[in-house]
């Protein structure tokens, strides 16, 4: 009867041996490590062919910086008190000193990134250097009036 029961099964299983290579699927592709970015440079790089205004170009900086929103608040990244300082010199290059919420912020890079992008193509600006500092923290103080009622802090 042995034998017929061995006739009968039609697939057998291989014991497995130490040279076989078990493959498992991986759900997420292995992260590379990134280093923070902690300054980026924008802007043309041609100064300006007539003297600029410092104070209108500051103020068109800013406004530009109005534009960039951090993609988990829906506040634009001045109102959130994010940018501790914009200073324009009469050469047309553009200083600006930010931070951001959190030190791991996951677009902390992409942020930095488009400050110096959006700071760079404002007329009058030949170059933009942006700095990403951590002192002093941020805290939900920075945020003006405006940035605090759209939150409903206020």
């Amino acid at each position: 009867m042995g034998d017929d029961i061995e006739s009968l099964k039609i697939h057998k299983i291989k014991p497995r041996t130490t040279s076989d290579h078990v493959f498992l699927p991986v759900s997420d592709p292995p992260q590379q490590h990134v280093e923070p970015v902690s300054e980026a440079v924008g802007g043309s790089g041609v100064a300006p062919s007539d003297p600029i205004d410092c104070a209108e170009v500051e103020a068109a900086v800013i406004e530009a910086l109005k534009t960039i929103y951090d993609p988990e608040i829906p506040v634009n990244i001045y109102e959130l008190g994010l940018i501790y300082g914009v200073e324009v010199s009469e050469e047309g290059r553009a200083e600006i000193r930010m931070t951001l919420t959190a030190p791991a912020c996951p677009v902390a890079g992409a942020l930095v990134e488009d400050v110096a992008e959006k700071a760079g193509r404002v007329e009058g600006v030949a170059t933009s250097h942006v700095e990403l500092v951590w002192d002093p923290p941020w805290t939900p103080d920075n945020m003006s009036d405006a940035a605090k009622l759209e939150l409903g802090m206020l």
